[in-house]
């Protein structure tokens, strides 16, 4: 999975790893990542850094290559890494080059790892592809007043979680009648780095719905958006 280091993708990996799953920890920063995944198997999970940052073409396929190279299928791809840049900025005002960045990773990056690593999750008998979204991306909720963070307006980050809703909906359709299924998942408004700690959920509330989808039984749904209380407006 990618952006494991820490907070969401940390306890996820480590619910995953909990539940009997051999988890390659994702993160683009090589030092974090070992010491990430060395506080996961000092616990006894079968747990393994993996150098990935989702915005380097290069860095995606290394990681695939050495994936491949050891001999394994995938059974979970989960796309956690994410930025938030420009929170509070009014979108007249919103640095370009903060957009950009935005996009270059929470979606662009996320199509281009779950490209590289398709192969792989081709051998699963039940592939499971979950691209970790947020309220910000759902168009219903940013456009009904009666939803708690309305106000909020965060633009680039939004934008970009609202276009990943769409690649995982085209992804999702491209594999309907094979064992894979792709879904999006919104943890809620979780108390993370990416807020500075302003959520109201906790990473282990956070994890549920991606723990949820990762794991689906083979009648679950396919190109769908699940969210702390069910499913999610788009």
């Amino acid at each position: 999975m990618t952006g494991a280091n820490r907070g969401i993708g940390f306890e996820v990996a480590r619910v995953l790893a909990s539940r009997g799953c051999a988890v390659w920890l994702g993160a683009r920063d090589t030092a974090r990542g070992a010491a990430a995944a060395g506080r996961l198997s000092a616990q006894g999970l079968d747990v393994t850094a993996l150098d990935l940052d989702v915005a380097d073409e290069n860095s995606v396929r290394r990681a695939a290559a050495r994936v491949t190279a050891a001999g394994c299928r995938l059974d979970i791809l989960v796309n956690n890494a994410g930025v938030a840049l420009g929170s509070g900025t009014s979108p007249s005002v919103l640095d370009m080059e903060q957009i950009r960045a935005m996009f270059e990773i929470n979606l662009f990056g996320c199509i281009r790892t779950t490209q590289a690593f398709l192969p792989l999750l081709r051998h699963s008998a039940a592939g499971r592809v979950v691209m970790v979204s947020s309220d910000m991306g759902s168009q219903g909720h940013q456009t009904d007043p009666g939803f708690p963070y309305y106000d909020l307006n965060p633009m680039g980050y939004a934008a970009s979680k609202a276009a990943m809703n769409a690649v995982a909906i085209a992804f999702a359709k491209e594999l309907r009648g094979s064992p894979i299924k792709v879904n999006v998942a919104n943890p809620g408004f979780t108390a993370t780095d990416l807020n500075e700690h302003r959520g109201v959920r906790t990473v282990e509330q956070g994890a549920e719905p991606i723990v949820a989808l990762a794991m689906l039984p083979d009648d679950g749904p396919t190109g769908s958006f699940l969210g702390p209380d069910g499913p999610e407006p788009w």
